[in-house]
C-alpha cells in the first residue's frame, strides 16, 4: 500500500487501451478465422472462460510469428501520451495477450515498461497459448487480472474490454472506454472516460496521492 503522500500505483491494460486497436483482434482478422471468434464470443461466460476463448481463437492462426509481428509493427499505433505516462508513473501493464506480440511494439516505441502477459508458440498447425498460472479469482471464478495485482494495495486502473471487468472493480480509481465503460455503466460503477493517455496523465496528476482513510482498492 502506498504511503500517505505518494502516488497510487497505475495499472494499464494493453489491447485497445495502450494500443488504439485490439491487436489480438487484428491478428485474428488478418491471419485467423474471424467467424470462429464470433462463435466463441457467444459462449464466453457460459461454457468458456476468457482464457479458453483466447486459446481457441489464436489456434486458428498458422502464419509464422515473424510475419505476424511485421504486420503489427506496420499497423499498430499506441495512444498518445503512452511514452510520457510510462516515464512519469512507471505503470504495470497487465494484458490478456501475449509477450511475443507486445514486446516488439514496445521495442519499436523505445519504451521500457513492466508487462504481465501470456505467451504463445507460433505452431504452423495452429498457435498454442500458454497462460500465466494465477489463482482462481474469488469474485469472478476465473484466472483474471486480479491475480497480477495481488498485494499491490490501492491502485488506479485503465482499461477498455472484457478482460478488464473484474480487475477494474478492485481499483480505487478507474478509467474506462468502449465495452468496459458500457459494462461499468450497467453495473452502476463510477469511472472516468478517456480518449488518449494524456487524459489519464492529466487526471491523475490533479489528485495523485492516496487520501487518509481511503479503502484498500478491493471493492467489488
Amino acid at each position: 500500500m502506498p504511503a500517505e503522500g505518494t502516488p497510487l500505483p497505475l495499472v494499464l491494460d494493453w489491447d485497445g487501451t495502450v494500443t488504439e486497436i485490439d491487436t489480438l483482434h487484428m491478428v485474428n482478422a488478418r491471419f485467423g478465422n474471424p467467424e470462429v471468434f464470433g462463435m466463441l464470443e457467444d459462449e464466453l461466460g457460459r461454457r468458456l472462460t476468457l482464457d479458453e476463448m483466447i486459446a481457441r481463437e489464436i489456434a486458428t492462426v498458422t502464419a509464422p510469428l515473424a510475419e505476424v509481428v511485421s504486420y503489427l509493427l506496420e499497423h499498430v499505433r499506441v495512444r498518445r501520451g503512452f511514452e510520457e505516462l510510462v516515464a512519469e508513473r512507471d505503470p504495470l501493464i497487465v494484458s490478456a495477450g501475449f509477450h511475443e506480440l507486445i514486446d516488439p511494439i514496445l521495442a519499436r516505441e523505445r519504451v521500457e515498461a513492466r508487462v504481465e502477459a501470456n505467451n504463445v508458440v507460433a505452431d504452423p498447425a495452429g498457435w498454442r497459448a500458454t497462460f500465466r498460472d494465477r489463482p482462481l479469482c474469488a469474485v469472478c471464478g476465473e484466472r483474471c487480472k486480479r491475480g497480477a495485482i495481488a498485494g499491490l494495495g490501492a491502485f488506479v486502473y485503465v482499461g477498455d474490454g472484457i478482460s478488464d471487468r473484474c480487475v477494474s472493480l478492485a481499483a480505487e480509481r478507474r478509467f474506462a472506454r468502449r465495452t468496459l465503460a458500457v459494462w461499468l455503466d450497467e453495473q452502476g460503477v463510477e469511472y472516468e472516460p478517456f480518449d488518449d493517455l494524456r487524459d489519464v496523465a492529466s487526471a491523475i496528476a490533479a489528485e495523485p496521492v492516496r487520501k487518509e482513510g481511503a479503502g484498500d482498492g478491493r471493492g467489488g
